[in-house]
């Protein structure tokens, strides 16, 4: 893959990230860990809002995916795509999750913007309550930065 689009044909535009962002999704889904870990820049930052924190950095991105595909995805009995947003600059959706959070079955909403930098994806900006979201990011939640201005 060239370095500045996803398809390889030198062009960056809405195309060229939906494809990105879609096989980051996929792979994901599929738990392949290290070609998900592929589609991120050396340094990716991923923002959890409203509650202000964020993580940067492989080494914590990779322990987050390695929690989100494993022990996340199996309390999840299922989810759905409400709706997606594209543009060149970033991916959004939002999705509706049923977990298992504490034995009880539990509904979420939770949209997340993938962005890209430099052909890859830079991270992703994740919306959802906090009770979502420390369920999603597991062991790494102690880790959370505050995002500053």
């Amino acid at each position: 893959m060239a370095k500045d689009d996803a398809r390889g044909d030198g062009r960056w535009d809405a195309r060229a990230m939906l494809e990105l962002g879609t096989r980051h999704a996929r792979l994901e889904a599929e738990g392949d860990l290290d070609l998900v870990m592929d589609t991120l820049v050396a340094d990716p930052v991923y923002e959890f809002w409203p509650i202000g924190l964020r993580m940067r950095g492989r080494d914590r991105v990779r322990r987050y995916y390695e929690h989100l595909i494993g022990p996340f995805y199996a309390a999840q009995k299922s989810y759905r795509l409400i709706e997606e947003w594209l543009s060149e600059k970033s991916l959004a959706q939002e999705y509706e999750m049923v977990v298992e959070i504490d034995g009880q079955l539990e509904t979420h909403h939770v949209i997340g913007i993938l962005f890209a930098r430099d052909g890859l994806l830079g991270g992703e900006r994740i919306w959802g309550s906090k009770a979502i979201l420390k369920q999603m990011v597991g062991p790494v939640w102690d880790e959370l930065e505050p995002i500053e201005d």
